[in-house]
């Protein structure tokens, strides 16, 4: 026979009440990343890398020139490959390509408008981005979950309300998830700006992008029940 304490929708004198919390909250992001390009193209291999490594360098140099307001500089990929003529017999090289593709991530967005215009006006050079987010241990995603926790209390309170009743106690809360909307890393679709450039620098710099931060949703959701007074029916 089972007690009264296990029955999954309480009792006469103990009823259960089951709602679900949910938030969803938004936040200004804290980091923006942008992803830097950087290619060449020689008719031979050693042309090509010699290009290649002089257009890395100048663009991890000035990078790095932003100090802190650069919290993360990474090489993500590197490529040389041969471009085969297209006619004539034989495999004959007509030039090499060579790429690198580089992720730097920022804190400080008053710089980034400025480091984004001078990345794309540099020679060779793609810029993409930024994508606004949170980092993954933000306060914002602990705010979230407790205003789903209070969002539970207060839709079981309103239902036991409803029915002459008052909450006696917590049975149970599950974490059913809180989830960035725009989540850590880089997503498929920029949130703001992209800029590319393909020339030599000029000799006057571009003026600095204005970018607006991308503000960040972060839901949370949770399953609750409750035990409540006998109502009064």
């Amino acid at each position: 026979m089972t007690s009264d304490s296990a029955a999954p929708y309480g009792t006469p004198e103990a009823p259960r009440v089951a709602v679900r919390g949910e938030a969803r909250l938004e936040f200004d992001p804290e980091i923006a990343r942008i992803g830097v390009q950087v290619s060449a193209r020689g008719k031979d291999r050693r042309t090509a890398l010699e290009d290649l490594t002089r257009r890395n360098n100048a663009v991890l140099e000035l990078i790095k020139s932003y100090g802190d307001a650069v919290e993360k500089l990474a090489t993500g990929a590197f490529s040389i490959s041969p471009e085969l003529t297209q006619h004539g017999r034989g495999e004959k090289v007509r030039a090499y390509h060579g790429g690198v593709y580089i992720t730097a991530t920022l804190t400080d967005f008053t710089a980034l408008g400025e480091l984004t215009t001078r990345l794309a006006d540099m020679e060779l050079t793609r810029v993409s981005g930024p994508w606004w987010s949170l980092r993954p241990d933000s306060p914002a995603h602990g705010e979230a979950r407790r205003e789903a926790v209070r969002d539970a209390v207060r839709r079981a309170r309103e239902y036991a309300a409803a029915l002459g009743s008052r909450l006696s106690a917590l049975v149970e809360l599950a974490d059913i998830g809180a989830e960035n909307a725009v989540p850590y890393g880089m997503p498929a679709a920029p949130g703001g700006m992209r800029a590319a450039a393909f020339g030599a620098a000029g000799t006057e710099m571009a003026p600095a992008l204005d970018l607006e931060p991308q503000r960040q949703t972060v839901s949370a959701q949770v399953n609750a029940r409750f035990t409540m007074t006998p109502p009064e029916l």
